[in-house]
């Protein structure tokens, strides 16, 4: 076997490389824009403000669809354009109602302190105003499940099974996310992830550190594919060596019940 020791110095590692380079930024010259809930105005917080879908796009580089909302401007003459997630079941011509008077129907937008117990909802806000950050990815959801009266708080249920603790006043879509289901189909070729990752960034494809020569990866080289050292490395460790399960708690496959963070408390 050739010598890998972590004292001769080699190429720098890719991961190294993204962080500097512009190759790896993300395309972005066909995107729609971002997509967001209103800005938080005086009519959301107090009683509710119409909008009409005038649009359902598809946004490249986004598995979910996306629906242009025009509403009226409060303040002036004019329309505002806002880019909100698809929910499943919108279509154009829809009307659609925000703020803490809507009603509770797919796709309207209402703070979760107007949210019964056992709603699906997606498109969650962290911080209050933040216009949206959690369960956006297409099919995803997350689920109301209590609210804390007391300290003003709701526990949700993220599209992960992690459970989080937002504040109550923070808004959110109804429903789940449209475009659900899209990773059933498998890719099947090539081509095929070729073209999905060329919208997204450049991302693939990854090839294995086991496979590269000893002077770009510490796993590489040898006679035969092998890592040749523990495939674990501690968070701290420097840049070209942090390669592989990074500050792992555990590793191997996950065997018995699923613990994904479900109950922490």
């Amino acid at each position: 076997d050739t010598h890998k020791s972590s004292s001769a110095m080699g190429k720098y590692v890719q991961a190294q490389r993204k962080g500097k380079s512009p190759i790896f930024k993300a395309h972005i010259r066909t995107r729609k824009g971002a997509v967001k809930l209103r800005p938080l105005d005086y009519a959301e917080k107090h009683g509710y403000i119409r909008g009409v879908i005038k649009d359902i796009i598809h946004d490249p580089g986004r598995g979910a669809p996306v629906a242009k909302i025009q509403f009226l401007n409060a303040y002036r003459y004019q329309r505002d354009n806002e880019l909100l997630l698809c929910t499943e079941g919108m279509y154009t011509g829809q009307f659609i109602y925000c703020g803490k008077k809507a009603t509770l129907t797919v796709g309207n937008v209402l703070p979760l302190t107007a949210v019964p117990e056992g709603t699906i909802v997606c498109n969650v806000e962290a911080k209050r105003g933040d216009r949206g950050a959690f369960a956006r990815a297409s099919g995803a959801f997350a689920v109301v499940v209590t609210h804390d009266e007391d300290k003003g708080t709701t526990r949700l249920r993220l599209p992960s099974g992690g459970k989080k603790t937002v504040p109550s006043n923070v808004r959110a879509q109804i429903g789940i996310v449209a475009g659900g289901g899209r990773t059933d189909k498998p890719l099947l070729k090539a081509g095929r992830a070729y073209h999905k990752y060329a919208v997204k960034r450049n991302c693939w494809p990854k090839i294995r550190g086991v496979a590269k020569n000893p002077v770009e990866h510490p796993h590489g080289g040898g006679n035969h594919q092998h890592i040749g050292m523990p495939s674990t490395v501690a968070k701290d460790r420097p840049a070209g060596r942090k390669v592989g399960l990074i500050g792992a708690r555990r590793t191997g496959r996950l065997r018995g019940v699923k613990k994904t963070g479900q109950d922490k408390d």
